[in-house]
């Protein structure tokens, strides 16, 4: 086969293959929390959180070209992936305090965080309760601006749906919308998804997870415009135009709201632009967090 003709395989393990790349598990506030980290610790340490019960996995094509610059962590947040599933409901302030306890165990007292739809929410909520702890933030799909019920109603259908039944049938549309293009639906990341929703419990788990998508607890948690108006971090916030529902809209409201705040929109990609389309997100990312644009 000729090398014109050649169908390339992406996978998460070709995005890390070459990675000097440690994945591990620490109690952080009580919390067994799965990891990976990557890069050296002398440098400038950069936090990286999912979306609503992902995994680290999202950031896989990020953390090679992120470690050159920062010492890289990204974490499964409370609840989510294959961390610890304590039997509450996961609101914004209990994710927050995951991602400082996290920080804390490696003794970082201030480090840039990358958020990616919920991630990026708790993102910006971890600026505003911790802003000296906090570097440059980069909100990817942002969320927690405001409610809407067609958007939380979908989310909630479709993941009550692949967890009690995860198979790759229910799986698979979660990333038809996560995602814009067919060759990014990658099978080991639906894999990786089914194998987090067959886990003992999960059903339980799910539903506090998705308390957030429930009109009244989600209101509570939602960042005020005053909020974001008070977030005092550097901030780039990623408009995905392939995206849908609320997030684009929020990712430039919130960029207009921030005071040092510059908006990048990304065409031709969806809800994951860092793992969409990484040739172009990643020297964007990595200028931004250095302090070059």
């Amino acid at each position: 086969m000729s090398d014109q003709n050649e169908i390339l395989h992406r996978s998460i393990w070709g995005h890390l293959r070459t990675l000097s790349l440690e994945q591990g598990y620490v109690e952080a506030g009580g919390i067994r929390t799965r990891y990976a980290h990557a890069g050296d610790p002398s440098k400038p340490a950069l936090l990286m959180l999912h979306g609503t019960a992902g995994t680290w996995e999202c950031f896989c094509a990020n953390l090679a070209s992120h470690s050159e610059h920062f010492n890289c962590y990204a974490i499964d947040m409370v609840g989510s992936g294959f961390s610890s599933k304590p039997d509450v409901d996961y609101e914004i302030k209990h994710y927050v305090k995951h991602a400082a306890d996290f920080l804390d165990v490696f003794g970082i007292r201030k480090a840039s965080l990358m958020g990616c739809s919920l991630g990026a929410w708790v993102v910006a909520a971890f600026a505003l309760a911790h802003p000296q702890r906090t570097d440059r933030i980069i909100l990817l799909s942002a969320a927690g601006l405001f409610a809407n019920a067609s958007n939380m109603s979908r989310i909630r259908n479709v993941r009550t749906k692949s967890v009690e039944d995860p198979s790759w049938s229910n799986i698979k549309p979660i990333f038809d919308h996560l995602l814009a293009r067919e060759d990014a639906r990658i099978p080991d990341i639906i894999a990786l998804r089914q194998a987090m929703y067959r886990q003992p419990g999960m059903v339980n788990t799910m539903n506090h997870i998705l308390c957030l998508q429930e009109e009244s607890t989600r209101k509570r948690n939602l960042l005020s415009e005053d909020d974001w108006k008070s977030i005092q971090a550097p901030a780039l916030s990623i408009g995905s135009l392939a995206d849908k529902d609320e997030y684009l809209e929020t990712a430039q409201r919130v960029a207009k709201l921030i005071p040092n705040a510059r908006y990048v929109p990304m065409e031709g990609v969806g809800h994951w632009p860092q793992f969409e389309d990484p040739d172009i997100f990643n020297p964007i990312s990595i200028r931004f967090l250095l302090g070059q644009d």
